[in-house]
């Protein structure tokens, strides 16, 4: 508890959890007046030399005022911050505000002095860089845009702390001291340091979890087929490499053994480290054993055991309970309700799942928030033969449960730079922080194929153990804004499965044309159509005829192979009476054969009841699941080992080695053209996505103008939608002009209005049920002079009511155009989005809408106007005028610009925007001020709070 002298209350909001550079976790959270005795604790377990460090004298030990001073914030000029793990102190850091003199000072003053200390063992993991940003976003809070330290030369690992941070910064030496000043207004390269520190962080805190050295299973019962004995064989019949170990406190004294693994009645009995424990007991039981680990310094956990969030209220409140204890003594947690991990490197062999079976290695990575889909994908990916690809493998796989930490995000930080993945497939069935998977998605794009299919996709289907933000977008919009981030969306696990062979099989075409021959005239047909309602652009299918051998097929894929005009082809199989196996291998190999002589282009195979093909085209480097002893590995097949470089970097002219390429073969011609089309549009967005374009700088945008507008605005309450002049001021400021309307209570005061403006006018109804909508009657255009505006305003009124009703305004015309609608919101789960459309009651009933998220570039501003179906109306369909698209991409970029400039406009509508042949139009606006929502991915590196 604070003093009554305190100014603030305890800001809890300041409060979170961190991964360190190892992967391990610590919780920071504000120093309070209760934590005297664990500072003198962590004092005094700090080295003398680092005391020398941080007071710049020998100082054995903190003395009584020491201890009230460093335990006594006011939460604003004085802040103290500590990283504990256990509930002890390991680091503390903590700032004062100073004057220009350099003597202490409340606000306005905005520098103040910052000092750290770290516990020695806990040097080198990372802490102060992250205690680093989160005082500051503290300091930002309470108005401090500047810090100031001391420190001695000597003390090289905290200046580079300070000169790594990646903030604008000065540095000075003077008697003896290295002076260093901070500007703490986050940076281009500041924002790329913290990324990159999160990225490695979750990344080795995800690899602890995949890559142990030593495994117990708690709860491996003496019952042959219960849960724990059974992932207990997986592991020791997986070749697991490390050191295997069986606990449960139900154990007889002197029990050695349990199926040849050691048997322990408690994690703490075992003799050495242990790195990953799975936990497969009741949910009451879990507790205690989640401290016996915490207290044998366990890594990770993965949590089996059901009863939390999927069963209730109750079970909530008992999952949050789980992650705050884990995370007490620095572990991450998969589950609970998981199904388990895999890893299948050699070096690993790690099967701590419900899978009877260790898949064979392979190159993709599989994340499934649902055991039931985990199962199917691996049944899907693994089963050699019957209709799909034949086989293939996976690098890794997990199943996260609930996700209550561990979730799709950090795998992503982790197959991002894995050398075993090449492709990322993955089942969601709710995004835990949408704008981090957003950002995340969009940098693991640009290096390997991120494949997603979500399910759970209307707000009531939501399953009861993930905690989802409510969004208010649409699943189509939300669709759209994951592909613009480079993840290609699919919406069955047969598509994922399809549209990740393929990736992961053969490389990306260079563009949409598609070359079709085969011995079947009509599946070659079929496969045409196809291909045109994808998008893409077949060549007429070559007909090979049924009397087709191996060697026409190979002289046929040769030939088209080597066109220039083509860049992926389709080849077409039908069963050949009385050949058998025989034939469909001297096929395959055709097939191999002649799609290695030209590797950088794709080719597929659409087989109809050809079981033997699908299982002879991947049979050069099978990953079916081992039945037995480990096959010897095939000398042609790629190393595991081997660190390849991202897909868009491998050389398209290196000749790859056996087994290389393998050609995926597919049941119907529309499922292999979905996945190939879902691959040409994935690589049009790498292209793309190598010169994304930039966001403009405009010189006549007033930021400071708006941003003061918007504080007078919002100091008259927490949210407000602005009247029409407001609207006009702050749009103003961003070169956002709108046509007056001036409002017309009466004939009198709309014949006055229209003479301040100049004829000719419009008269309009604004009232909610008439605005916008002129196909209702409630717009008059092109009113010449007095006469017809008393006559059509006469109008308005004997048809909708009276003027209060109506609301009528009076506004000047503008050119004729194209009406479109341009809007801005902020999303709780998505983060900013903008939209684009054409105005109108038909637009609305299609919904032809683009989006893109904010900010947007120059070149995404183009590519979201010609975007909607409806864009032909913007560029002179059927013979008229073009309209004035640049005027348009720019008015884009300016509301773009303002919303992200100022997260306080939570709320942006422009309509009609009236596009001409010159110039555009703004005919009405509305804007909506908020305080800014939390930006939980644009401030410090936190864990998802419990």
């Amino acid at each position: 508890m604070q003093t009554s002298s305190d100014r603030h209350e305890y800001p809890a909001h300041w409060e979170a959890d961190v991964v360190l550079r190892d992967g391990g976790t610590a919780r920071v959270r504000p120093i309070t007046v209760d934590d005297a005795e664990r500072l003198v604790s962590f004092y005094e377990q700090v080295s003398d030399e680092s005391k020398y460090y941080r007071f710049f004298a020998p100082y054995p030990r903190l003395s009584a005022k020491d201890v009230h001073r460093f335990t006594h914030h006011d939460f604003v000029d004085r802040v103290g911050l500590a990283a504990t793990v256990g509930g002890e102190f390991i680091a503390t850091v903590r700032y004062d505000r100073i004057g220009a003199d350099g003597t202490p000072a409340s606000a306005p003053a905005d520098e103040a002095e910052v000092a750290f200390l770290v516990q020695d063992a806990h040097q080198g993991r990372g802490v102060a860089s992250a205690l680093l940003e989160h005082i500051a976003a503290v300091a930002r809070e309470r108005g401090i845009r500047r810090f100031a330290a001391e420190v001695l030369p000597a003390n090289t690992k905290m200046i580079k702390v300070f000169t790594d941070a990646g903030y604008t910064q000065k540095r000075s030496f003077e008697d003896g001291v290295v002076r260093l000043e901070l500007d703490l207004e986050p940076t281009d390269r500041s924002l790329a340091v913290q990324y990159a520190r999160e990225q490695r962080a979750e990344a080795r805190s995800v690899r602890r979890l995949l890559a142990p050295g030593s495994v117990a299973v708690v709860g491996a019962g003496r019952t042959a087929k219960g849960v724990g004995r059974s992932i207990l064989g997986n592991i020791r019949d997986a070749g697991f490499t490390g050191r295997l170990h069986a606990v449960n406190k139900a154990f007889p004294e002197g029990q050695g053994d349990l199926d040849g693994v050691p048997a322990h009645r408690s994690v703490r009995e075992i003799d050495g480290p242990v790195d990953l424990a799975v936990l497969a007991v009741p949910a009451e039981q879990v507790p205690e054993a989640v401290a016996d680990c915490g207290e044998h310094g366990v890594q990770g956990l993965v949590v089996v055991s059901a009863g939390y969030a999927e069963s209730g209220p109750e079970g909530r409140e008992r999952q949050r309970a789980l992650v705050r204890q884990a995370r007490a003594y620095g572990m991450r947690i998969i589950g609970p309700n998981a199904f388990g991990v895999i890893n299948t490197s050699a070096g690993v062999r790690l099967n701590a799942s419900l899978a009877p079976e260790l898949p064979r290695p392979g190159r993709i990575g599989l994340f499934a928030q649902s055991g039931a889909i985990g199962i199917a994908l691996l049944s899907r990916l693994h089963r050699r033969g019957g209709g799909v690809t034949g086989v293939t493998g996976v690098s890794t796989f997990v199943s996260s449960g609930n996700r209550a930490d561990v979730s799709g995000n950090d795998l992503l930080q982790y197959w991002y730079d894995d050398p075993d993945t090449d492709v990322v497939l993955m089942y969601l069935e709710s995004i835990g922080n949408p704008r981090k998977f957003t950002r995340l998605a969009r940098r693991t794009a640009a290096a390997k194929p991120l494949v997603v299919v979500q399910g759970a996709r209307h707000r009531a289907a939501a399953p009861q153990g993930h905690a989802v933000r409510a969004t208010r977008l649409p699943h189509a919009t939300v669709s759209a804004l994951l592909r613009q981030a480079g993840v290609i969306r699919v919406d069955t696990i047969t598509e994922l499965v399809d549209a990740g062979l393929l990736l992961a099989r053969q490389p990306l075409p260079a563009g949409p044309r598609v070359a079709i021959l085969g011995n079947s005239e009509s599946l070659g047909l079929l496969t045409y159509d196809a291909c045109l309602a994808e998008g893409l652009r077949p060549h007429p299918p070559l007909d090979l005829t049924t009397a087709a051998s191996a060697r026409d097929f190979h002289a046929a894929l040769s030939r088209a192979l080597a066109d220039d005009t083509c860049d992926a082809v389709v080849v077409t199989a039908i069963p050949t009476v009385g050949e058998g196996s025989a034939g469909d291998a001297a096929l395959a190999e055709a097939l191999r054969s002649a799609s290695a002589r030209t590797p950088a282009k794709p080719v597929l195979v659409v087989h109809v009841e050809l079981g033997g093909l699908a299982q002879a085209l991947s049979a050069a480097a099978s990953t079916a699941p081992q039945t037995g002893p480990a096959a010897p590995a095939d000398p042609g097949a790629p190393s595991d080992a081997a660190v390849p470089a991202p897909p868009a970097e491998r050389p398209p002219a290196a000749e790859p080695s056996e087994g290389a390429h393998l050609i995926p073969a597919y049941p119907a011609a529309e499922r292999a053209v979905r996945a190939l089309a879902e691959a040409v549009r994935y690589a049009q967005w790498r292209r793309d996505a190598a010169d994304p374009g930039k966001v403009p700088e405009y010189e006549d945008i007033d930021e400071k103008g708006a941003a003061d507008l918007i504080d007078r605005l919002l100091a008259r309450g927490r949210g407000l939608t602005l009247g029409t002049e407001e609207t006009c001021d702050l749009l103003g400021r961003y070169g956002i002009h709108v046509h007056r309307a001036l409002p017309a209570p009466t004939p009198d005061a709309a014949v006055a209005a229209a003479r301040g403006l100049g004829y000719p006018v419009a008269l309009k109804a604004t009232a909610p049920h008439l605005r916008h909508r002129a196909d209702l009657g409630g717009v008059r255009l092109d009113l010449a002079d007095e006469d017809q505006l008393r006559r059509a305003y006469d109008e308005l009124t004997e048809l909708f009511g009276t003027p209060q009703e109506l609301r009528p305004v009076v506004q000047g015309m503008a050119p004729r155009g194209v009406d479109t609608v341009v809007r801005a919101v902020i999303d709780p789960a998505a983060g900013a989005v903008l939209s684009f459309g054409l105005a109108g009651a038909a637009t609305q009933l299609l919904g032809d809408t683009a989006h893109r998220l904010i900010p947007v570039t120059e070149r995404e501003a183009t590519s979201l106007v010609r975007s909607i179906r409806t864009a032909p109306l913007l560029f002179g369909w059927r013979g008229s005028a073009p309209a004035d698209t640049p005027a348009l991409e720019e008015l884009l970029l300016r509301v773009s610009r303002l919303v992200d400039d100022h997260p306080e406009v939570v709320a942006v509508t422009l309509e009609p925007v009236v596009v001409a042949p010159r110039g555009l139009s703004v005919l009405g606006a509305s804007v909506r001020l908020a305080p800014p929502p939390a930006r939980d991915d644009l401030g410090p590196r936190t864990l998802p709070a419990y």
